[in-house]
Order: structure tokens, then C-alpha cells, then sequence
């Protein structure tokens, strides 16, 4: 899928500081990237199941950075992200910010990567539960959507080494929410998000949880691996919030410099620019009717253990 010329990338030439978090947290270092980019690329044309793939390298350290350049770990991730853009279409495929119902989402200000990053240089993606019309729009077009944004800047390799904080107010959060996901799709969408996406997950914030979604968050929680669950973060006040995060950082709405509406419009902008790289995700393509796949075959993705072909949606 990816022109011949990407072939010879090794990534681009990051900021000394992130070469240095890249060398501690990563055992990252010029010569250890360009042998496992080869080994990726190897595996990927070797692969009997994987048609069609990126093989360029800002794709490919997605998956590279995410496991710490053990490439077994990262060919495994790399399996299951295509995977699961086949079993589940509806939540990882059609990523369109010209789609009217996603636009919509968008401009509503659901979910929204803040301008400036955190104290650590992370990218901070804030989640506004009240900003989600769960009448209007369905759990798959909140997946959608979610799936859009992230797809949008997990190519940017400031990301890749250094992170993501998450921010999740649950103010207007409603039992019209909560209603929309069964607890099968929560368990799904889950394992998805920490077992097949190329995201390093380092803080997660939740602030103003209604009383009537303790219970469900505490459950998708309990789901987690115990390294994500010790990055969590429940904040009783946005007081509480401000002391963790630069309020700066923040829209205006929350204390911050920059009103919501801002920095909706130039992630906006961003969206409609990579338009067409994120639609051209859908191309790549892997068998999954077949049972040769290495490592997905003893995953769990629906809560059921076998072969590829036992691999369904429930």
C-alpha cells in the first residue's frame, strides 16, 4: 500500500528532549529503529493474511513505540489493529469529518485535542460527556468519532514517544449515555482500545461523575490492565482537575486562555487536511476468514478464545 520511496524512511528527526525520553522509556536510539523498521517491513510482506498494509514508517513506530521496539510485541498490536477495523466497521472504518453526523460531533465540542500540550509534552484529548446528543447520535457514531481524532495524531511522532493525557468530564452525562453501550460493547470497545491501539496512555482524568454512571465507569475500569488502571484519576472538583493540569492548557470554559469554540476550529482544520490519509486506512486489508494468523488467534476480542474464524462479534 505504501509507495516504494517510504521503504527507506527511518521516521523523522526528533527534538533532543524527545530523543532522550524516546532513549530512556523506549530503548530507543537511531540504529535499534532502522533494524526493527526492516524487521517489521519483513514480517508484514512475509505475512499470509496481511494484503494490503502501510509500511511507512511514521505507521509502523505507532506500533514500534507502543511495545518498546520488541518487535514480536508490536507485529502482535499490528495484527490486532487490523483486525479489529474488520470485526468492528462500524467503530474504526468511514472515519470522515465530512460525514455530516460526525462533523457534528465534532463541532459540538465531544472530543477535542487541547492546542497545547501538558507539563510532560503530551497531547491532552478532553471529553466532554454533555456535549454528546445520545438522541440524536448512536454508540457507533461516538466510536466513529473517537476513532477519528485518534487517527489523527497517531501518526505525529511527538505523540508516539511521548504520550497521550486524557481528560474526561462527565458533567451532562446521562442515563441516555449509559443506555446507548451494552456492557458486552464496553467490555469489546476495551480490550480494543488497550490491547489493539498504538497509543501510549500515561494519565487519565475523570472530573464531575454523575452518581448515576459510578457503577458503569467503575466496571469499565475493573477491565483494565493494572498498569492503565494506576494511571487513573478521579477528580471531585474541576478545583481538583486544575491542580493536576495546567489550567492554561484548558479552555476558557475551564479556566483556561483559549475558549473551546478555538480550538475546536483548528483541530478542525487539521481533520480536513489529513482527510484523505485517514479515509485510505480503510484499504488495508487483512484476511481474517483464515486461521494462520500468529498472534490474534488466542486473543479474547470477543470474549471468545480460537481461531480466526471463531473471531465474531457478539
Amino acid at each position: 500500500m505504501a509507495a516504494e520511496s517510504t521503504e527507506n524512511e527511518y521516521g523523522r528527526v526528533l527534538s533532543d528532549a524527545t530523543r532522550t525520553i524516546a532513549r530512556v522509556e523506549l530503548r530507543e536510539d537511531d540504529a535499534i529503529k532502522e533494524e526493527a523498521l526492516n524487521q517489521f517491513r519483513h514480517w508484514i510482506r512475509k505475512h499470509p493474511n496481511i494484503k494490503r498494509c502501510r509500511t511507512d514508517a511514521a505507521f509502523l513506530l505507532r506500533f514500534l513505540r507502543t511495545k518498546k521496539f520488541s518487535v514480536p510485541m508490536a507485529e502482535e498490536m499490528l495484527e490486532r489493529y487490523l483486525t479489529i477495523r474488520q470485526l468492528y466497521p462500524n467503530w474504526f472504518q468511514n472515519l470522515d469529518i465530512e460525514d455530516p453526523d460526525i462533523e457534528a460531533i465534532v463541532d459540538a465540542g465531544y472530543l477535542v485535542p487541547l492546542i497545547e500540550r501538558d507539563r510532560h509534552g503530551r497531547r491532552v484529548i478532553l471529553s466532554c460527556a454533555g456535549r454528546f446528543d445520545p438522541y440524536r447520535f448512536t454508540s457507533a457514531q461516538m466510536a466513529r468519532a473517537h476513532s477519528l481524532v485518534v487517527e489523527a495524531l497517531m501518526d505525529d511522532e511527538e505523540n508516539q514517544v511521548r504520550g497521550y493525557t486524557h481528560i474526561n468530564d462527565e458533567s451532562g452525562l446521562t442515563m441516555g449515555h449509559l443506555s446507548a453501550w451494552s456492557l458486552t460493547d464496553i467490555r469489546n470497545m476495551l480490550r480494543c482500545i488497550q490491547n489493539s491501539t498504538p497509543m501510549r496512555h500515561k494519565e487519565t482524568h475523570f472530573v464531575n461523575i454523575p452518581s448515576c454512571a459510578i457503577k458503569v465507569i467503575e466496571f469499565g475500569i475493573s477491565l483494565l490492565n493494572d498498569k492503565l488502571k494506576n494511571r487513573i484519576t478521579v477528580h471531585k472538583s474541576l478545583d481538583e482537575l486544575r491542580d493536576a493540569i495546567d489550567p492554561t492548557i484548558l479552555p476558557k470554559e475551564y479556566g483556561g486562555e483559549l475558549p473551546l469554540s478555538e480550538m475546536i476550529a483548528t483541530f478542525k482544520r487539521t481533520l480536513k487536511e489529513q482527510r484523505n490519509r485517514i479515509k485510505e486506512l480503510d484499504d488495508m486489508y487483512i484476511d481474517i476468514s483464515s486461521t494462520d494468523c500468529q498472534y490474534v488467534s488466542n486473543d479474547n476480542l470477543s470474549g471468545i478464545s480460537g481461531s480466526f474464524r471463531k473471531l465474531e462479534v457478539d
